[in-house]
């Protein structure tokens, strides 16, 4: 009875000991299939972000491009766009959305519904918006439905545009719309094999409720693997279970615990059994029953975690070579387990290039009497498949003094492909975004550089020299050379664009060619370049430098057999002055440019005092001006014209006069060149016009005897439609007012415009005379062509016929023209009573000038034509 209690208390113990064991293998089959779903869920987070974040790249060279293009155009943004559809993605439309208005859309013929319309109808707009707008962040908004019947994610990345030396101004954004069943099965969501449930969730902020991104969400349910997934602005939760849940992955353990309380119930009856037999001998064999009980349970809890963790044992004897596996093994190896084990089976099933390492582990552990650890592959001799195994072992010596090896084998093959997999997919993420990052840097070049001459363009020239504003330290001298081509316009107008272009790509070889390596050339525009340069004062003669650009830039240029040639003007300004701007010195630069081109073109000028001083007092009158148009300070100031035989007042010229605030009144030489640059020329001649056909009316009714007035007008004035539409308002008297052209207009080039302006102009009874005839374009065919009412000799020719015989006849052929075409003559000029008798004498029907009456206001000219009416007879007889 004494060995039967502990009998029973034993077999309580075994009882125990299977519970405890099974919960064990439980527990440890549980933690492996969770390691293992994490794994898998890993792999595919991973995927899915470099995916997003490789589309996100891939948009942002497109946001470069327009940064740098704010006004891109529709063909030009599809151009683009179709670039990126080249490069593998998940991407199905881009949009183009400024002022966050929807505008372009690719492709266009399936993407219609997304143009014209906000791009952000979200619950969150506001915090977007900030995002965008303030921080400069993309945003990540969706899934939204597409119009294919799937789902998409939209990925808005701001566009900010300007330069580096000003504040950046939102212009609105670019949108790239992902297809999602692409990127689920690009990311290895959809595949057929995958072992494992998956459902990706988005919370939102403020309700604070998950939303279904995909699959099912009832997978929350079951204790899931959970993983984050961060998207710029928004973070999805990814989660996982095995498919078929964690009761699937447990039942693979149903067997083992079918094994392991077997064996405790054998057990039990059999230490039962036992203890009946040997309660006679209890004592004799009480210490010696203890201590097999105790080796019967180590083995059996050894043989149970052994068959639970899939691990076979093995034994190697060093010296004779034998090795002894267990059925375990046999089965890794794909072999019976009655097959009799070698060294030379186990060799010929290991590849050869993974035997020597393995070996030579082992034999490091032999010689130290220590363990080991080692991994190689084996092909299974059943299927012939690749397997790889992990190896751990030990060495020991036995009593009798003999070494062996102690080890255990299991299966890592799902482990390292799962690791090459992840490998792989870094690799590719790495050569995507290598790619996507090449193709970002290939446009941004192109932001920034020609693509005709492969020079950088303006925009790299601004950042340029708003870089050097804003250097700690004081940089090399910096000196800008301006350059313009001449005679470029008439090049392409005759010989075409092509040939254009040929020009424009040799003189930028020709200026490379010419400039330092430090130093660096721009194309800002279409016939102009700009050199920038730095040195120390001194260093370099830039004037020579100008003159071998010059040079260079001569050189003709050969198109389809025609010899083409241009000259260049250069502007050169150089920062003398620490605080000054190097913005500042590329202006001075176009200073000395004008400069250059105004003195006679293919020249060099430098930017200096006087040239500052000059533009500073243009840029004051041109204020000046634009304040006096509005204070109506332009007035009009009328000479009287006079009957070369009667000396009668038969006419009078409307002059413009400037009535300036502080400088008083200033002629046309004063205002004129600064007004055309403003384009307030037009302006000026409206009001005057206004002004004299006002004082016309006033003579009249004075009854001076005035009934017509010549007033000036300007080819910008001609051509305008506002200039009919005002004279359709006016109630003329045929031949009372006359407009007077400049001769300078080249008539020649533009005859028919001209005539066709004209005639509208004669519809309404106003007669048409050249002024400064002898001293522009005029040709007789033109002449003929515009048919004018008058032509007014120019003082230079006038001047010199009292001591000139010359002069005479060429006046006197000027006569002949203006009779042979029934046109009447006006000779200005008229300095003195000399001057009047000779005109009169040579045919001249109107003469002009200071000897007769200088210019004088309104009120000022009617006292005068009184005054002249009785002095008239006097001056007669003078000029007689």
């Amino acid at each position: 009875m004494q060995i039967i209690i502990p009998s029973f208390l034993v077999c309580i113990l075994v009882v125990l000991s299977a519970f405890y064991s099974d919960l064990q293998q439980q527990q440890l089959s549980l933690h492996e299939s969770r390691h293992e779903v994490q794994q898998r869920l890993g792999l595919i987070r991973t995927k899915i972000e470099a995916n997003i974040n490789a589309n996100t790249k891939l948009l942002q060279g497109l946001v470069a491009v327009i940064a740098t293009e704010p006004q891109i155009e529709k063909t030009r943004f599809e151009a683009l766009a179709e670039s990126i559809f080249q490069i593998h993605s998940q991407i199905r439309t881009v949009v183009a959305a400024p002022d966050l208005i929807s505008t372009y859309a690719y492709p266009p013929e399936i993407n219609s519904p997304f143009t014209d319309r906000p791009i952000l109808q979200v619950w969150d707009r506001d915090a977007l918006l900030r995002d965008m707008v303030e921080k400069g962040k993309a945003v990540i908004t969706g899934p939204t439905h597409l119009n294919n019947g799937t789902q998409g994610l939209v990925i808005s990345i701001p566009v900010r545009i300007g330069n580096d030396s000003g504040p950046m101004q939102f212009w609105g954004a670019v949108l790239g719309i992902l297809d999602l069943p692409r990127l689920y099965d690009d990311s290895g969501l959809l595949a057929n094999e995958l072992p494992i449930e998956v459902v990706i969730t988005a919370e939102n902020s403020v309700s604070g409720e998950s939303a279904v991104i995909f699959g099912d969400v009832n997978i929350r349910n079951f204790d899931p693997v959970l993983m984050n997934i961060d998207l710029a602005n928004r973070r999805w939760t990814i989660s996982a279970i095995p498919r078929g849940g964690w009761d699937a992955a447990s039942n693979r353990s149903e067997l083992s615990r079918i094994a392991i309380f077997t064996a405790a119930t054998l057990i039990c009856g059999i230490i039962v059994w036992v203890a009946m037999l040997m309660n006679e001998r209890q004592r004799n064999f009480r210490a010696l029953h203890e201590r097999e009980e105790d080796l019967r349970t180590m083995s059996h809890r050894l043989g149970v975690a052994l068959e639970s963790s899939r691990i076979g044992v093995w034994e190697l004897d060093v010296a004779t070579g034998a090795m002894q596996w267990d059925e375990r093994v046999c089965q890794l190896y794909g072999l019976p387990a009655d097959t009799p084990i070698t060294m030379d089976l186990w060799r010929g099933m290991v590849p050869v290039e993974d035997i020597p390492q393995i070996e030579r582990t082992m034999n490091r552990a032999i010689v130290r009497q220590g363990s080991y650890t080692g991994q190689f592959r084996i092909r299974r001799a059943d299927d012939g498949k690749i397997r790889h195994m992990r190896t751990v072992g030990t060495t020991y010596r036995t009593r009798d003094g003999a070494v062996k090896a102690l080890g255990v084998n299991w299966d890592v093959t799902e482990d390292v492909i799962l690791q090459d997999n992840l490998r792989a997919a870094q690799i590719q993420t790495e050569e995507q975004n290598a790619a996507l990052e090449s193709a970002r840097q290939r446009m941004e070049h192109n932001a920034l550089h020609d693509a005709l001459t492969g020079l950088p363009n303006r925009r790299y020239l601004d950042q340029r020299l708003a870089a050097l504003d804003v250097q700690d330290q004081p940089g090399p001298q910096l000196t800008v050379l301006h350059l313009d081509l001449d005679r470029f316009k008439e090049i392409n107008d005759t010989m075409g664009h092509g040939a254009g272009d040929a020009i424009l790509r040799n003189v930028a070889t020709a200026l490379r060619t010419n400039v330092r390596d430090h130093d660096f050339v721009a194309r800002i525009g279409g016939d102009e370049f700009v050199i920038v340069c730095f040195g120390e004062p001194g260093q370099d003669d830039f004037g020579s430098l100008g003159q071998r650009l010059i040079t260079a830039v001569n050189t003709p240029v050969l198109y389809n057999g025609h010899e083409c040639r241009v000259g260049a003007s250069i502007g050169i300004a150089t920062k003398t002055e620490a605080h000054l701007a190097a913005e500042q010195v590329l202006v001075n630069a176009d200073i000395a440019l004008y400069e250059a081109k105004r003195r006679g073109r293919n020249r060099v000028e430098f930017f200096n005092d006087h040239l500052r001083a000059q533009t500073i007092n243009i840029k004051q009158t041109a204020d000046a001006i634009l304040r006096s148009l509005g204070d109506k300070d332009f007035v009009a100031f009328y000479q009287p014209q006079f009957d070369a035989r009667t000396l009668e007042i038969n006419g009078v010229e409307a002059l413009a006069r400037w009535n300036h605030p502080q400088q008083g009144l200033l002629p046309p030489s004063a205002f004129l060149e600064i007004a055309e640059s403003l384009n307030v020329v037009s302006q000026i001649d409206a009001s005057i016009l206004d002004q004299a056909l006002l004082q016309l009316t006033r003579w009249r009714a004075a009854d001076l005897g005035i009934e017509h007035v010549s007033v000036n007008i300007s080819a910008q004035r001609l051509f305008e439609d506002r200039l009919v539409s005002h004279l359709e308002t006016l109630s003329l008297k045929p031949g009372s007012l006359s407009f007077e052209l400049l001769e300078s207009i080249s008539f020649d080039d533009k005859a028919d415009a001209v005539a066709e302006s004209l005639e509208r102009i004669r519809a309404h009874g106003i007669a048409i005379e050249i002024d400064d005839f002898g001293t522009g374009y005029a040709s007789i065919l033109s002449l003929i062509k515009l048919s004018p009412s008058r032509l007014k000799i120019d003082r230079q020719l006038v001047a010199p016929i009292i001591d000139n015989l010359t002069q005479r006849r060429l006046i006197s052929s000027i006569v002949d023209i203006g009779r042979s075409f029934g046109i009447g003559i006006v000779a200005e000029g008229v300095e003195t009573m000399e001057h009047a008798a000779i005109l009169r004498d040579l045919g001249c029907q109107t003469l002009q000038g200071f000897a007769l009456a200088r210019p004088m206001s309104a009120d000022a000219l009617m006292d005068f034509a009184r005054k002249h009416a009785l002095e008239r007879e006097t001056l007669w007889q003078q000029m007689a």
